[in-house]
């Protein structure tokens, strides 16, 4: 029988499309040097390899201003200066995550792909700028792109020594749910990022109940399922009328 030394619970967040509004981030980048990314519906609708590229309006000349090694550094000198001085967290985030790092007996993390130029420096300036200091996070992990990860998660809980049980993942991706879950933790998915609900649900098989709409939603059924008051919260951050978190509901397998 496994024991934990402590009762506390954690939760991992995704930085971008989970609490950074990062496709504003990109769609501003693009617009600066003459491309397009189209319309954030059409964007979640697109296959992962696309979501960057446009669609078919935009693909031609976005590829086209791509293309050459110094047009993609440009870009991405664009992009990183964005996030750091312009870039900004969804309503509600911020006061989420200083709820969570002031609260007892909670733990939280931060693992993401984050694609800017030396992107642990980019998100210090972007979170300070709303208040939030990095090091009171109790886990930080900034992985290549494409890299799982299940394997950071599984390490933040277990050098901290927390009950599976007592984790959650939150993110804003298919492969978020499935790597919370492969790393026996709750997943909180919203669908105002990379995915929208009808592709999270249809294309993927994540359920519903696992899916947050809007930024105020997810804050408020994460601080319901801690048992975090949110009575004198900001309205972006309270549960809507009705909801209740489904904690003890058994989380399926991962759809093969």
């Amino acid at each position: 029988m496994t024991s934990y030394p402590n009762r506390d619970r954690l939760v991992i967040f995704d930085a971008d499309g989970t609490t950074i509004d990062a496709f504003h981030a990109v769609e501003q980048s693009f617009l600066r040097h003459g491309m397009a990314i189209g319309d954030l519906e059409r964007f979640q609708k697109r296959r992962k390899m696309f979501k960057y590229l446009g669609g078919l309006r935009e693909f031609p000349n976005n590829l086209r201003r791509q293309f050459g090694k110094q047009r993609r550094k440009l870009l991405l000198a664009t992009l990183t200066e964005f996030y750091r001085e312009e870039a900004r967290l969804y309503p509600g985030i911020a006061g989420l995550l200083q709820a969570l790092l002031a609260a007892p007996h909670v733990r939280v993390g931060l693992v993401t792909r984050n694609v800017t130029m030396e992107p642990e420096e980019t998100l210090n300036r972007l979170f300070g700028r709303h208040g939030i200091d990095m090091a009171a996070f109790d886990h930080f992990a900034c992985i290549p792109l494409g890299e799982d990860k299940t394997f950071q998660f599984r390490r933040a809980r277990e050098r901290l020594g927390i009950n599976p049980a007592r984790c959650y993942a939150c993110g804003d991706e298919y492969g978020d749910y499935a790597a919370a879950i492969r790393a026996a933790m709750y997943p909180f998915i919203v669908a105002y990022g990379a995915e929208d609900r009808l592709r999270l649900r249809e294309s993927f098989g994540v359920p519903d109940e696992f899916i947050h709409s809007s930024p105020g939603e997810f804050a408020g059924r994460l601080l319901h399922a801690l048992d975090l008051a949110v009575d004198g919260a900001p309205d972006e951050v309270r549960p809507p009328s009705g909801v209740s978190t489904p904690c003890d509901r058994a989380v399926p397998p991962v759809p093969s």
